[in-house]
């Protein structure tokens, strides 16, 4: 845990959190997370089966837009997943390992010419250095559910760091109160993957705003907030290419799926109190051949301003 201890605070130093602005002059701009589970989706706890994202953005200000270079608006962003085979006692022959996985990662997020950019890198601490084996079973044990048997224990995803590079670019086009948003998606390190897919976004309560991508579900979550009230729905859909995975390790005899496909649907609302909340759901592909189905997992963001 010393080497994730030590990202952290050089991350956080780098960003200049110890005040409320880096010698720059940046300020922070907003805060977003979203949770992510299958047991908010189909009800099970299997594959995709939880994770936790979190952003923090810095800028000079926020005037409804992305800034024209990089470096001027900042993420730190933190995500955190568990991955796990279909049974946590006895797992199938051939059914994926346990991997608890944890990325600290600066980001940066400007326009050029009608295109939306997102550029950084993350390390991506994987195994049981996480720590998360460990905070599943304690949650299992107070709220119910299967503990983790020693053979899962003893056959997860070991430890392990690995830089990551993640681009994304994305093309807004909006039609009254329709915003279609074609991107791509590239990463290089613990999973090496290019994707490609849309969003449609109905309703205005996002414009002027900063939503930023779940790493699993392809939900977009809020950062910056635009004070606008309403609802918002959306829809989505991507398929990937994945060229390796520290999660299907090929030494294991896991062979990676030809296509990993998500489809997604979800709800933004916001009150003018403040209250935000959203709720959505996906569809996750299978992805590896061994994999008997895809999974549902439901996504969910509550901010409450009294």
């Amino acid at each position: 845990m010393r080497s994730l201890a030590a990202a952290s605070l050089s991350l956080a130093l780098l960003l200049g959190l110890a005040g409320p602005a880096s010698p720059e002059g940046r300020i922070k701009l907003g805060y977003g997370r979203l949770i992510t589970n299958d047991y908010i989706g189909d009800g099970h706890d299997r594959w995709r089966t939880g994770s936790v994202a979190s952003s923090r953005v810095w800028g000079p200000e926020w005037d409804g837009a992305l800034p024209g270079e990089p470096g001027r608006l900042l993420e730190l962003r933190l995500n955190a997943q568990i991955i796990a085979p279909q049974d946590l006692n006895a797992p199938a022959p051939g059914d994926r390992p346990y991997a608890g996985s944890i990325a600290l990662g600066l980001h940066t997020h400007y326009e050029t010419r009608g295109t939306e950019i997102s550029v950084g890198g993350d390390l991506v601490f994987v195994g049981p250095q996480t720590g998360l084996d460990g905070f599943q079973d304690f949650f299992h044990d107070n709220i119910g559910g299967q503990g983790l048997g020693s053979q899962v224990r003893r056959t997860q995803i070991g430890d392990d760091i690995k830089p990551t590079a993640v681009l994304e670019m994305g093309r807004p086009t909006g039609i009254g109160p329709l915003n279609l948003r074609p991107f791509m998606e590239a990463r290089a390190g613990a999973e090496t993957l290019v994707r490609v897919g849309a969003d449609l976004t109905i309703g205005g309560v996002l414009d002027g705003g900063l939503a930023l991508r779940e790493p699993v579900s392809g939900q977009r979550y809020r950062t910056v907030d635009n004070g606008l009230a309403g609802y918002a729905f959306v829809l989505g859909a991507d398929t990937a290419y994945v060229d390796d995975s520290v999660y299907l390790p090929e030494n294991r005899g896991l062979r990676l799926s030809d296509a990993r496909n998500r489809v997604r649907a979800g709800m933004h609302y916001a009150a003018p109190s403040g209250t935000q909340a959203f709720y959505g759901l996906t569809w996750l592909d299978r992805e590896f051949k061994g994999q008997e189905n895809g999974q549902i997992v439901g996504s969910v963001r509550l901010r409450l301003e009294f």
